[in-house]
C-alpha cells in the first residue's frame, strides 16, 4: 500500500492505495507533515482529480476505489455516491434509500467510517432539520465543502 501527503484548502490530507485502487483518503489535524513531491503513478489520477475539485473544475470523481469495510458500509457508501454535487441528503432520507428507517443509527455509523474523503460524498448528509450534524473531518470542513459546492455562492458583506 502506497501512502502520500498533498496539501490541499483543508489541511494536510493523507492518500493510501495502490494497483488495485484508493483505499483512503483522509483530512488530518496536524501541520506537521511532509508533503510528497513526486506523486507515483498509482495515486497520481486521485491527486489531479483531487486539485481539480478543490479548483472548482471537477464535480465528480472517476477512479478506481478500493475501501474496507463491511457489506453494509460498502452499500451505505456505495449509496452517498448517488448524491450529486450541490445536493445534501439526510440520515432519514439516506436509511429509507437503503430500505430500512431503523437502521438510521446504523447508516450514521456507516457514514461516519466513510475512507474515501470528499470522493465518496458523506458531507452531503445532513440532519433532517437541516442542521450540519457530526462530521469525522470536523464540522469547519463540512460547512466549507458545503459551501464550495453550492450553487448559491454567498459573497462576504465584511
Amino acid at each position: 500500500m502506497i501512502t502520500i501527503h498533498i496539501k490541499t484548502p483543508l489541511g494536510p490530507t493523507r492518500i493510501r492505495g495502490d494497483e488495485n485502487g484508493i483505499a483512503s483518503i483522509s483530512a488530518l489535524n496536524t501541520e506537521d507533515i511532509t508533503y510528497d513531491e513526486v506523486i507515483p503513478e498509482e495515486l497520481e489520477d486521485c491527486v489531479y482529480q483531487l486539485r481539480e475539485y478543490f479548483e472548482g473544475k471537477r464535480r465528480e470523481f472517476h477512479l478506481k476505489l478500493n475501501p474496507d469495510g463491511s457489506d453494509f458500509q460498502k452499500r451505505v457508501w456505495e449509496e452517498l455516491l448517488k448524491i450529486p454535487y450541490g445536493r445534501t441528503m439526510s440520515y432519514l432520507e439516506l436509511s429509507k434509500k437503503l430500505g430500512d428507517v431503523k437502521a438510521i443509527r446504523a447508516v450514521a455509523a456507516a457514514n461516519g467510517k466513510n475512507p474515501l474523503w470528499i470522493i465518496v460524498p458523506c458531507h452531503r448528509v445532513i440532519g433532517s432539520d437541516g442542521s450540519l450534524t457530526g462530521y469525522a473531518g470536523g464540522l469547519w470542513r463540512k460547512k466549507w465543502l458545503l459551501e464550495h459546492e453550492s450553487p448559491y455562492k454567498q459573497q462576504s458583506l465584511f
